[in-house]
C-alpha cells in the first residue's frame, strides 16, 4: 500500500478513535483518560513488537531521537492540546491543531528539502483549506461549544493551540529520516508512547491536581479506553510512521489532517443529523485535494 493510502488510513483510525474517546474522556478526565490510552497501548505495542521481532531493528543511537520525539510529539503536543480545548473549545481548538499540516510543508522545506508544485500544490491547498473550514464552519450556532464564550483565556489557548500543531510537525520531521531505515514502525511506536506515558505517570506520582481522575474506572470505561488505543494509538500512529518509510513528511502531515472532515459523516451516523453547510462546503474541497494529490 502505498504512502497516501497509509496516511488517509490513519486520519480514518483516529476519526473512529475520537467517537470513542467522548464518554471515557469525560468519565476520567483529559490527563486521567490520556494516560490510561498511553498504557494500554504501550503494553499492545511492546507486546506486537516482541511477537514481530521488531526489537531486533532498533538500534542504541535511535533511542534518544525516539525518545524525544515522544517527548516532544506525544507528551508536550497532547498535553497542549487538551489544555487549548480546555480554553477554546474542542472546535476552535481542532481549528489551530490542523495548522500543523502547514508547519510540516514549512519545516519539511526547509530542513529536507521538500517541495511541492503542479497539481500536488493545488491539491495540497484545497484539502488544508478544507480540512479548516470543515472544522470552523462546520457548527451550527445552537451548537456551539460554552467554553467558547468564554474570551478571558483566549491568547493562551491559541498560543497553547499552536504549540500543539508545532509539537507535532516537529515530532513527524524529527521521525522522518530515521523511519527511512529498516528500524520498524510498531518498535518505533512503543519507545515513542512509553516514554510519553512515563512522564504523564510522574505527574500523576507527583500528585497533580490535573491529572486525577474524575472518577473511579469501570469496566466500561476501561474497553472504551482499550478500544481507542488499540484504534488510534497503536493502528493509527504505527500507519503515520510506515508512511513515513515511504514518503514525504509534508504530504504524509497533509494526507492524515483529514481526520476532522472523516468524522463529519460519522456523527452524523451516530447522531442522526446532518452537518452544517460549512461542512459539506469543507468536506468538498477536502475531496477535491485528495483526489488531485492521489491523482498527481
Amino acid at each position: 500500500m502505498s504512502y497516501e493510502y497509509l496516511a488517509l488510513l490513519a486520519a480514518a483510525c483516529w476519526a473512529v478513535g475520537s467517537l470513542m474517546s467522548a464518554t471515557a474522556s469525560t468519565h476520567l478526565g483529559a490527563f486521567a483518560f490520556t494516560r490510561w490510552r498511553m498504557l494500554c497501548a504501550a503494553v499492545m505495542l511492546w507486546l506486537i513488537a516482541a511477537f514481530s521481532g521488531g526489537w531486533v531493528t532498533l538500534a542504541v543511537d535511535s533511542l534518544g531521537l525516539l525518545v524525544l520525539s515522544g517527548i516532544i510529539g506525544i507528551f508536550i503536543g497532547d498535553t497542549a492540546l487538551f489544555a487549548a480545548m480546555n480554553r477554546l473549545g474542542p472546535r476552535r481548538a481542532g481549528v489551530l491543531f490542523a495548522t500543523h499540516s502547514l508547519f510540516s510543508v514549512i519545516l519539511a522545506y526547509f530542513f529536507l528539502g521538500e517541495t511541492q508544485w503542479g497539481w500536488t500544490l493545488i491539491g495540497s491547498s484545497l484539502l488544508v483549506s478544507g480540512v479548516m473550514t470543515a472544522i470552523f464552519f462546520g457548527k451550527r450556532k445552537t451548537e456551539l461549544h460554552a467554553w467558547e464564550a468564554n474570551q478571558s483565556q483566549l491568547r493562551s489557548g491559541v498560543a497553547l493551540g499552536l504549540l500543539a500543531a508545532l509539537c507535532q510537525a516537529v515530532a513527524t520531521l524529527m521521525l522522518k529520516p530515521l523511519m527511512e531505515t529498516n528500524i520498524d514502525a510498531v518498535a518505533a511506536s512503543a519507545v515513542r508512547m512509553s516514554t510519553a506515558f512515563v512522564l504523564h505517570q510522574l505527574i500523576f506520582m507527583l500528585s497533580f491536581k490535573v491529572a486525577r481522575a474524575y472518577l473511579p474506572m469501570t469496566k466500561k470505561v476501561f474497553l472504551l479506553v482499550l478500544a481507542n488505543a488499540a484504534l488510534s494509538m497503536v493502528l493509527g500512529m504505527t500507519l503515520i510512521l510506515q508512511a513515513l518509510k515511504h514518503g514525504e513528511a509534508g504530504m504524509v502531515a497533509i494526507l492524515s489532517s483529514v481526520s476532522p472532515v472523516i468524522v463529519l459523516p460519522l456523527l452524523w451516523l451516530v447522531y442522526k443529523r446532518s452537518p452544517a453547510v460549512g461542512a459539506w462546503l469543507g468536506a468538498a474541497l477536502t475531496v477535491a485535494g485528495t483526489i488531485l494529490i492521489l491523482l498527481k
